[in-house]
């Protein structure tokens, strides 16, 4: 349970008065006043909530020690005790080695260049392995990546980690899209029917993998039957580019 008041990035409450309080903070950034700031608030808490918890402990989480402020004074001994844990993610052992929990949190400190194979290392392994909600998990490893790669596109990020093409189908990404787009369609095109709603929603899809579409790629689209609508619905997960629609349109029967 997050407590809000407070800057701490987690406060960790226990169930009943008996347990033990964990603060914890993600750290990514040098900050030379850092643990003044870190101890300041947990005792302000402990202050105000003694009656909450026995016990406490403190977590700080840095992707390596350069990023650690490096004079302690005056809390050196509490830095030191064994009152606070410090984790550096890049000691924690490879991807392969790390339970998949700890691995998700080393892969949001990677280098740009490590993180494609650990990213798809991950994903594998939330595949085979018996994890709860692996949905979540897939999730959670497409949006560390995106934030690393800003330039690509979820589908995109989702190639990248081993989907298939019937696997973005099934994807919460893919499915979402096409509701919005179905539905925005589908109230469309009441009044002209449902194949012209099919029509939108194809449309809508492809102008979010590529953007404005030229106008006569839209007639020609546009020009379609239900069959072809259909077909094309299927085969757009395909494309890369809109010189493939394009293609794929002169080859449509």
């Amino acid at each position: 349970m997050k407590q809000t008041a407070f800057r701490i990035d987690g406060v960790f409450v226990p169930p009943d008065p008996s347990g033990t309080v964990y603060f914890c903070e993600v750290q990514f950034q040098r900050d030379t006043t850092f643990y003044e700031r870190f101890f300041a608030e947990i005792f302000l808490y402990l202050r105000l909530y003694r009656h909450t918890f026995s016990d406490w402990q403190a977590v700080v989480i840095y992707p390596h020690r350069q990023a650690e402020q490096t004079s302690f004074e005056p809390y050196d001994v509490l830095v030191e005790s064994d009152r606070l844990r410090r984790v550096y993610l890049n000691e924690l052992g490879s991807p392969e080695e790390l339970p998949l929990s700890l691995a998700l949190m080393q892969l949001t400190a990677l280098p740009e260049a490590e993180m494609p194979t650990a990213a798809r290392l991950l994903a594998e392994r939330t595949r085979i392995e018996a994890v709860p909600r692996p949905e979540v998990i897939m999730e959670l490893i497409t949006t560390i990546v995106l934030y690393k790669f800003t330039e690509l596109s979820r589908e995109e990020v989702l190639r990248m980690l081993g989907f298939t093409t019937e696997e973005l189908k099934r994807t919460r990404f893919y499915q979402e899209v096409y509701a919005e787009a179905r539905e925005e369609g589908l109230q469309q095109g009441l009044q002209q029917g449902l194949q012209q709603g099919e029509t939108l929603v194809v449309l809508r899809l492809l102008r979010r993998r590529f953007g404005d579409l030229p106008a006569s790629l839209e007639e020609g689209i546009r020009q379609l039957s239900a069959h072809q609508i259909e077909a094309l619905a299927e085969a757009l997960l395909d494309f890369t580019d809109l010189r493939q629609v394009s293609a794929w349109l002169e080859r449509s029967p």
